[in-house]
């Protein structure tokens, strides 16, 4: 595989969790850099263990991956995009101190963004590719566009404060049906 077909792979692989990201920032409304690079971290890592997975995987389970990724990720991404919206309308606390997202929380969220990654592990059981190699390249740019997007998110939750958590719950939703119409369409 050559070296920019991996390059851009890792940025494919990475859209959907710095869409995450940007609402993760949103709901956290002040984020500092700390806060970005766990959450670009988390991602990250989870994001490049999954092509492993997928590769080891192979051929036998590829037909049971694909059928079914997109709506576990649907799933799970409107499940954690429900959840904050609930917070957000129930709680009474205000929002002006920032809010950190515990580490199931993140780490959840980054496997719902990476089940499509999984597939794409499984695809590259059948050529001839060092998967160590596109995994960690899948890993870094997720780290990259996560922590971004965290911090990108700050702007728009000090922009809309409180809503933007609902903001950032309809942006977790919004990624889960994209991937799913992604799936199901193209």
């Amino acid at each position: 595989m050559h070296p920019l077909s991996i390059l851009l792979l890792g940025l494919a692989m990475s859209t959907d969790a710095f869409a995450a990201a940007i609402g993760k920032g949103a709901a956290m409304r002040r984020p500092r850099w700390r806060d970005a690079l766990r959450t670009g971290l988390v991602f990250g890592v989870i994001e490049s263990l999954t092509p492993l997975v997928g590769w080891f995987l192979g051929a036998s389970a590829s037909h049971l991956i694909e059928a079914w990724d997109h709506w576990i990720a649907f799933a799970l991404l409107a499940g954690l995009g429900l959840h904050m919206i609930h917070k957000a309308l129930r709680s009474d606390a205000p929002h002006d101190t920032p809010q950190r997202h515990g580490l199931w929380a993140l780490a959840l969220a980054g496997l719902a963004t990476s089940i499509d990654a999984l597939a794409v592990g499984v695809g590259l059981a059948f050529v001839e590719v060092n998967i160590l190699v596109v995994a960690s390249v899948i890993g870094l740019c997720t780290f990259v566009m996560v922590s971004g997007g965290v911090m990108a998110g700050r702007a728009v939750g000090q922009l809309v404060g409180r809503r933007a958590e609902i903001a950032g719950g309809a942006i977790l939703i919004l990624v889960g049906a994209t991937i799913v119409y992604e799936h199901v369409f193209a």
